[in-house]
């Protein structure tokens, strides 16, 4: 499948051919303008976007927010834009990608389409960001949200050498989810807590959760360690191609085999472990945070005896992707105290 968007820019690519040489990213030159386009899109969307069209429409609850709670109103949005773009660009590619449906577990391992190295591009660019808001607000976010940033970004930037490119829109799907998330954050600081609109949104967000991350995402990585393993397992298994090479804009034709640039056909020790150790810690992350989810749905709608009053305290515990970008479930916790007569 041919990239959809936007031609690479040959200066551009000439430009990072170094480091993608030095990093041993073949492809990283035919997709990094997708790759900064989306860095420079989410910057702009959490800097000036968010706090615009907040102040427009919620202007009461944007303006009442203290710093920490406005920097998480604007990381969501950012979170919700991401999630419904790259999740509608995964599932077009997959759709539409015919020869994803023919692949064998050498080129689901080394080889390479356009349209799945788009969505790495575009990926990559938000977990970018996201490590860089991870990394000036670690106070605020957390150091578990900074390593789910971290590994995100590992495991999309390895499919540019190409290493697993089939899997980048199968893993990215993990977004399914968060823009249900989103909206169950946005509920609490809109007074809408407990109303018939989170309800049902809380049930549909644990049931994409639960479907798109730990059924499909589980599932997805049983057959990423499979293939990994037979890759390991028969190094050199492969017919030799002569472009091996850096790609640029000259030298990559779209319209060749999905095998151009599968180098050797030799996977590295480390090279296995990184991607695999990333994947598991955002497996187990996953896992994780949909025991947080389910306890603050509950909290939500639990009865509350009559002679008690609610007052809020505020407990933020953060959500991540491939996934995909900040994803923060805000819990909020209860404590009571009784009316005085």
């Amino acid at each position: 499948m041919l990239d959809p968007f936007l031609a690479p820019i040959p200066a551009l690519s000439a430009l990072t051919a170094p480091l993608a040489r030095f990093l041993h990213l073949t492809t990283l030159p035919l997709h990094i303008h997708e790759l900064l386009i989306a860095f420079t899109f989410y910057h702009l969307v959490n800097s000036y976007g968010s706090p615009y069209v907040s102040k427009r429409l919620f202007p009461r609850e944007y303006g009442s927010l203290n710093a920490k709670t406005r920097l998480n109103w604007d990381v969501h949005v950012v979170s919700f834009v991401q999630s419904c773009i790259i999740n509608f660009l995964a599932l077009w590619v997959v759709w539409r990608d015919e020869e994803r449906w023919n692949m064998d577990w050498r080129e689901r391992v080394y080889g390479y389409t356009g349209g799945d190295g788009m969505i790495q591009g575009f990926a990559a660019g938000y977990f970018l960001w996201d490590v860089c808001i991870s990394v000036m607000h670690v106070e605020v976010f957390g150091w578990g949200m900074l390593a789910h940033a971290v590994s995100a970004l590992v495991v999309f930037s390895l499919g540019f050498r190409p290493f697993v490119n089939f899997y980048a829109p199968t893993f990215i799907l993990y977004e399914l989810s968060s823009p249900f998330l989103n909206i169950h954050w946005f509920c609490d600081k809109l007074h809408l807590t407990g109303s018939r609109i989170q309800f049902y949104n809380g049930l549909i967000l644990l049931a994409t959760f639960f479907s798109c991350r730990l059924v499909w995402g589980n599932y997805q990585s049983i057959r990423v360690y499979q293939d990994v393993w037979a890759a390991i397992q028969s190094p050199g298994a492969l017919p030799i191609v002569t472009n091996t090479t850096v790609a640029t804009t000259t030298d990559a034709d779209p319209r060749s085999d999905i095998m151009r640039f599968q180098g050797e056909g030799i996977i590295p020790v480390w090279l296995a472990c990184t991607y695999l150790v990333s994947n598991i810690v955002l497996n187990t992350l996953n896992f994780y945070w949909f025991g947080k989810m389910i306890e603050a749905v509950k909290k939500r709608f639990r009865p509350v005896k009559k002679e008690k009053l609610g007052v809020k305290a505020e407990e933020t515990a953060k959500v991540g992707m491939n996934g995909s970008a900040h994803q923060i479930v805000d819990v909020q916790k209860t404590e009571v105290r009784r009316r005085k007569g």
